[in-house]
């Protein structure tokens, strides 16, 4: 049997499918460590995960951060997080790569300390692709851009792994030349770039966890906002969910609000539950529930339609459900994704910024009228369900273990 480390940022999008991957190898009989947040990756992972600590790395990046768009929110990604939290952890992930004896180590596509402290030992280690924004180059069409990310990449490898055999390589810290595992399928994200490593499409990898009080909660619709009042459901309309994700609400309120009022108009057509956790629509219209927290995982398969932010998690946990998109994407990955969709068909694409009632109640109206986009959907949904999630992750993970170790 073998011992995979999985290193992974602060980060909860980039946790929860490797979860669900863990779970299937600890059911084969192999050994799972995590190299990370402690707290974070076992609210995840569940309390009995073995994680070894890594310092917390850079702080007060959401409030600092919390205005960027464009280039400036791209630059402040690399430049004030995630190489700064690889120049934090690189050491404490080899620390635990050496006490565990991984035969691999499993790194997020944005935990950079993954593969170079992988590089300094001479491992073999694997690209976690959380979201399909990195499959392809991003930055193809900004030559300016490419290059200023691969010459920080550069100073990070000189700086941290200047003799790794063989060497590491701005190319190789993105994607790892041994294996890529990509959370979704061509049938969203397209063709990887020629020429590029060997990718196994795995789709979303939901987790699927043993009864319990935590599974109780959820079914029961019980979180920080309380018992879910699902008596207010009417299944004689269709049912839209706004929701701008996990880290996306301190900027989402003038957005939120214009979804709401959206809703407002279409009126009877229609109902809407938004997630607000901040608390900033103050009265709902009848038709339009305002909750901080949804069970989200038991009000998909009963909604018509899905507008965010163009979260990869988000986006593919609509598309599971065969559910049609209004994305709005803000930053970071988000625009990637989002014209992922529009170009698979599944969905219409706003800007963020210039989101009016109106124009949301126009892309609400069309997604639902039209059924292209269901159809769309629907291919995509079945992409996923065909492409094995955790179990397909899991599997191409055992191979190269079992291949690099002969």
């Amino acid at each position: 049997m073998s011992t995979f480390l999985f290193a992974v940022p602060p980060l909860t999008g980039h946790i929860t499918p490797l979860v669900a991957v863990a779970d299937r190898l600890g059911a084969l009989g192999h050994r799972v460590a995590w190299s990370g947040e402690p707290t974070l990756i076992r609210k995840l992972a569940g309390e009995d995960a073995e994680v070894h600590l890594c310092p917390p790395g850079p702080t007060d990046l959401e409030a600092r951060g919390a205005g960027l768009r464009g280039y400036a929110a791209v630059q402040f990604l690399w430049e004030e997080f995630l190489v700064p939290l690889a120049d934090a952890t690189h050491d404490a992930v080899a620390e635990a790569a050496v006490g565990t004896g991984a035969d691999l180590v499993v790194a997020d596509m944005q935990a950079l300390a993954g593969p170079v402290a992988a590089a300094r030992l001479g491992l073999p280690w694997v690209t976690s692709a959380t979201t399909s924004g990195s499959l392809r180059d991003p930055f193809a069409a900004t030559p300016k851009i490419r290059q200023w990310l691969d010459a920080l990449f550069a100073d990070l490898v000189e700086r941290l792994c200047p003799r790794a055999v063989p060497p590491l390589t701005p190319a190789t810290l993105e994607r790892s030349p041994h294996l890529v595992i990509a959370f979704t399928t061509e049938a969203l994200a397209g063709p990887a770039d020629p020429g590029g490593p060997s990718i196994v499409w795995a789709g979303p990898a939901p987790r699927q966890r043993d009864p319990g009080r935590g599974a109780m909660l959820a079914a029961a619709g019980s979180g920080p906002g309380g018992l879910f009042p699902w008596t207010w459901r009417d299944p004689s309309r269709p049912l839209v969910i706004v929701s701008l994700g996990t880290v996306n609400n301190r900027v989402g309120g003038a957005f939120l609000r214009a979804c709401c009022e959206a809703l407002r108009q279409l009126g009877d057509r229609v109902q809407g539950i938004v997630a607000d956790p901040l608390g900033v629509i103050e009265q709902a219209p009848d038709n339009v529930l305002a909750r901080p927290y949804l069970p989200i995982s038991r009000l998909l398969p009963h909604a018509a339609a899905v507008v965010c932010h163009a979260g990869h998690n988000t986006v593919c946990e609509a598309l599971t459900h065969d559910l049609p998109l209004v994305v709005a994407p803000i930053r970071d990955d988000q625009p990637v994704i989002a014209q992922q969709v529009v170009d698979a068909g599944a969905g219409i694409r706003l800007r963020f910024g210039q989101a009016t009632p109106g124009l949301v109640a126009a892309a609400v109206t069309d997604v639902l009228a039209n059924p292209r986009y269901s159809r769309a959907a629907r291919g995509i949904g079945s992409s996923f369900r065909a492409a094995g999630g955790a179990a397909a992750a899991a599997a191409a993970l055992v191979s190269l273990a079992e291949e690099q170790g002969r």
